[in-house]
């Protein structure tokens, strides 16, 4: 069977490669757009299977892996930052705070689709505004969910759950998933 990742996140690649031997990167065109009716977790699942089914539809022989992760604080979804400011304005809210990393997991084959999430509760350092300034003009926030990564000093003071659910691929929960997609052909 062979696999396909539907993101062209290389934090998610490197995260599935613990799992896979092989795989192919093929990323998502699906819109990530958010619907706020939907619970956070709801909104993960709902992103991550649109991205899974956009690459499915090309790929029927295949087994597809679609992911999405998203922050919430307070009730407000911090998906990645629109620009420089807005990122700037993210770490400025997380500073010193605790928040919930969510990340959608969607895993489907001719046979079988399966959905499913992981929620980390992260808390920050409290964050000065040279931190701040000089991790923005370093470009890591940019392309992540809540404007940092986990693995970047100095941002996390601690975390309670999945390390790799806040990277962007909850590793265990994905390999389980992939294995009862992969079962249910038998």
């Amino acid at each position: 069977m062979q696999f396909i990742l539907a993101s062209a996140s290389p934090r998610r690649k490197e995260l599935l490669s613990y799992i896979l031997t092989s795989f192919d990167v093929v990323p998502s065109q699906a819109e990530e757009e958010v619907n706020i009716s939907l619970f956070p977790e709801q909104m993960a699942c709902s992103l991550a299977e649109r991205k899974c089914d956009a690459v499915f539809k090309k790929n029927r022989q295949k087994t597809v892996i679609g992911c999405d992760t998203i922050v919430v604080y307070n009730g407000e979804i911090l998906g990645k930052p629109k620009n420089r400011e807005d990122a700037v304005q993210t770490l400025k809210k997380l500073s010193g705070k605790t928040h919930l990393v969510m990340t959608g997991v969607c895993v489907q084959n001719a046979f079988k689709k399966v959905v499913n999430f992981e929620v980390t509760e992260v808390k920050f350092n409290i964050l000065t505004d040279e931190f701040i300034e000089k991790y923005v003009n370093g470009g890591s926030p940019m392309d992540k969910a809540g404007s940092y990564g986990i693995q970047d000093e100095g941002v996390v003071k601690e975390y309670f759950g999945s390390f790799t659910n806040v990277v962007g691929l909850p590793v265990t929960l994905t390999k389980k998933m992939i294995e009862e997609v992969l079962n249910s052909d038998e």
